[in-house]
């Protein structure tokens, strides 16, 4: 009972403070009728895209609800359906707000010229979007437990039995309708990012390859036809798109370590020693949720500290501070609940599982840290305060070539060490509480999430307000501050995707892990025949394929960005070639065309990668049973982490090396000049990595994961390989 009072409280809390801070920002001046107007054009193109999305998603949501329900049981197609409506609002009360807070930061800045008030109005914005990103999530979680739990009887962990359904599949039923939940957050999300991504990437791509680099005119520049459609995709893509996807991440840590625990109750009681007893399944159970309400309380300290703290003109620093003091009072508050919950708790080792006194806390701060560290390799290796940007930037004196190589290179380097942080973490959090460590390490990285939400989503909402600046020919000194601000926002977006795929990596071998024992039976000697058993032929076919998997969803993405863009470039040169005013500024340039092209676009190409992320582990299961799926799961988990990786911090780089060019830091080349021409290209190359192919990976690796987890039980036993018999020549 008093898991449900901290979890309802971090609820009501978080979202009413989310509510205080939305109005507050609603009530700001709007500034001039040209910013109102060129605001009120964002906002009806972002919501037109988003209302069509819904009506495509929900419509194949609806159909694998029904499936989930026919298959597995009822109870798992309405998680499910709770699972997308989380994610579903949390993304569009985020884009609501974004819509809302770009044009008053934009004002802020012309009215105070103030980088701080006017950074201050920005995360205020952006704070909406994170507290609702932790408050839906944890809603969703709150009914699971109240009506679900209550309804089949799991909550009484000492009757927790293995049950059958229809066709006599064993499976627990909690475990599956968590599951379900979790598989609705990552769905919507995956429709949000991809969508989203598409949407941005090709307006984006449109405007500065025709604008910047042939028409060479200012970026956000009124004359360009894309650049409300750019405006438009910052909100559909970074708002909508990054709180769905970290909702999903949040969910995924969280549903992992439920799951394990389950499992490891059941594995341990058939084997017969070592039993673990109700009253700390129970425990286990539950403190990764109260972990997790505890950690949005925390933020909701982090996020008002900024609020009503003086601000200073640093916003870099402000920023941290807000991340650190939720960080901060995550492991305080944290720790004093690990004490109470497992005092007097004797260490238990069973089946690969270990868990005594305060371990599940430690393994909580090697996540927390871990975190912390590769959010900071990301820093290094995306802002132009550092090396590698630079060098990115200076490179470009001798030719675009030279652009594109060293970003490349500089990627592919970024990669090695944030994944060695993650195994110092996952073998550090092993150590102290087993595989249900590695989960809580994920829910740790994660615990502070509506802050870095918040962080994320300020980045956005700053990129409007410059763009609305620009349209509306405001002064240099308000564009000024906005760029600023924008500037710093593409760093802590690049941290923001850092925290996503290594929390992502740790939830998705957590789920990698109750998938291997999910397939023990009645002869739990075998518990573990799968995870060792890696020369099975079956498993490493199933690895093999599984690593291409990312590359090819990658290439599907980034052709699907490719088509919407060239048909932006040609719908940008057709409109400055048949109406040449636009250019002088006498005709207004036609915008809602640019905006159909991009939602048509992603609305048309969102469909085939969910597709992708769905089918691979069902096709493979059915055919050729758990043991390839094993596999497919392990190769799909190792290469989509480094290609994230590296399409994340190539891309922002790319980004940020046009940006110090633009800020002078290239002597002697500016603004139009032939090497601020080369790292618009790269910029260009890089934008459908880092905002579509990059999000979009950790997500498919735990998509494949839930979808698994969920079907495992049915082709476990129905596989065409076990018809035919031919299962036992590869054992």
């Amino acid at each position: 009972m008093s898991g449900y009072i901290i979890m309802a409280a971090a609820v009501v809390i978080t979202l009413f403070v989310a509510y205080l801070n939305f109005n507050k920002v609603k009530k700001m001046k709007t500034g001039t009728s040209t910013m109102q107007e060129i605001s009120e054009a964002i906002q009806d193109g972002a919501n037109a895209f988003l209302l069509h999305e819904f009506k495509v998603m929900y419509k194949i949501a609806i159909l694998v609800a029904v499936l989930l329900g026919v298959v597995v049981n009822w109870y798992v197609g309405v998680t499910f359906i709770l699972g997308a409506l989380m994610s579903g609002t949390a993304g569009f009360v985020g884009m609501r707000i974004a819509t809302l807070a770009n044009v008053r930061v934009t004002n802020t800045a012309r009215e105070t010229k103030s980088l701080g008030k006017t950074l201050k109005v920005a995360f205020q914005g952006g704070s909406v979007m994170g507290l609702s990103v932790g408050g839906f999530a944890m809603l969703g979680l709150l009914i699971v437990f109240v009506i679900f739990g209550k309804i089949l009887g799991q909550l009484d962990i000492s009757q927790l039995s293995i049950q059958s359904n229809w066709i006599g599949i064993n499976y627990i039923p909690f475990t599956m309708t968590v599951s379900g939940y979790a598989l609705g957050c990552s769905l919507i999300a995956m429709f949000d990012r991809v969508g989203g991504g598409i949407f941005t990437k090709a307006a984006d791509m449109g405007a500065d390859l025709v604008g910047k680099t042939e028409a060479h005119i200012p970026e956000d520049d009124p004359r360009n036809p894309a650049t409300i459609a750019d405006n438009v995709g910052d909100n559909v893509g970074d708002v909508a798109g990054l709180g769905a996807d970290l909702l999903e991440s949040y969910v995924g840590a969280i549903i992992s370590s439920i799951v394990l625990a389950s499992y490891m109750f059941f594995i341990s009681n058939q084997v017969g020693r070592d039993a673990m007893s109700a009253e700390l399944v129970s425990k286990l159970i539950t403190y990764p949720v109260m972990f997790a309400a505890i950690g949005l309380l925390s933020c909701v300290i982090g996020i008002l500290v900024l609020v009503f703290k003086k601000v200073s003109e640093k916003p870099h620093k402000e920023l941290n501070i807000s991340v650190w003091v939720s960080a901060a009072t995550t492991v305080l508050t944290t720790g004093v609940l690990t004490y109470f919950m497992f005092k007097g708790e004797s260490t238990l080792a069973t089946a690969n599982f270990n868990v005594g006194f305060m371990s599940p806390w430690i393994a909580a701060i090697t996540g927390i840290l871990s975190g912390v560290l590769i959010g900071l390799v990301a820093e290094y290796y995306t802002s132009y305060d550092f090396k590698p940007t630079k060098n990115i930037a200076n490179s470009s004196i001798q030719g675009t070539a030279l652009t594109i190589t060293t970003g490349l290179s500089s990627g592919m380097k970024s990669v090695l060490l944030p994944v060695f942080i993650l195994a110092t973490a996952i073998i550090s959090s092993y150590y102290f509480a087993g595989i249900y460590g590695v989960a809580m390490a994920a829910i740790g990285m994660l615990s502070f999430v509506s802050t870095t939400v918040s962080v994320d989503t300020y980045g956005p909402i700053a990129d409007n307000a410059g763009g609305i600046a620009e349209m509306s020919k405001l002064e240099p000194d308000v564009r000024k501050i906005t760029d600023k601000l924008d500037s710093v926002g593409n760093t802590t977006a690049a941290i923001g995707k850092g925290f996503a795929i290594g929390s992502a990596a740790l939830a998705a071998l957590s789920l990698l892990a109750s998938y291997l024992y999910s397939q023990v039976g009645v002869d739990t000697a075998s518990t573990f025949s799968l995870s060792l058993n890696i020369l099975n032929p079956l498993s490493l076919a199933g690895a093999v394929i599984g690593g291409a998997i990312p590359f090819f969803f990658s290439g599907v993405l980034i052709d699907a960005v490719a088509k919407a863009a060239g048909k932006m470039v040609d719908e940008v040169r057709r409109q400055f070639r048949e109406e040449p005013r636009i250019l002088t500024g006498e005709v207004k340039p036609d915008y809602k065309t640019c905006i159909s092209i991009s939602s048509e676009g992603a609305l048309k190409e969102m469909k085939f990668p969910a597709f992708i992320a769905i089918s691979p582990p069902l096709i493979g299961g059915f055919i050729f049973g758990a043991e390839f799926v094993g596999g497919l799961l392990i190769g799909t988990l190792i290469s989509g982490i480094m290609l994230a990786l590296f399409t994340a911090n190539s891309g922002g780089a790319w980004d940020n090396a046009k940006k110090y060019v633009e800020q002078g830091g290239v002597k002697g080349h500016g603004k139009g000049s032939a090497v601020h021409d080369s790292t618009i290209v790269g910029d260009t190359v890089g934008d459908p990595l880092k905002d579509t192919v990059g999000p979009s990976l950790d997500i498919l690796i735990k998509i494949m994961s839930v979808v698994s987890l969920i079907g495992v039980s049915i082709f476990q036993k129905f596989n065409l390989f076990a018809l035919l018999g031919i299962t036992e020549l590869f054992k």
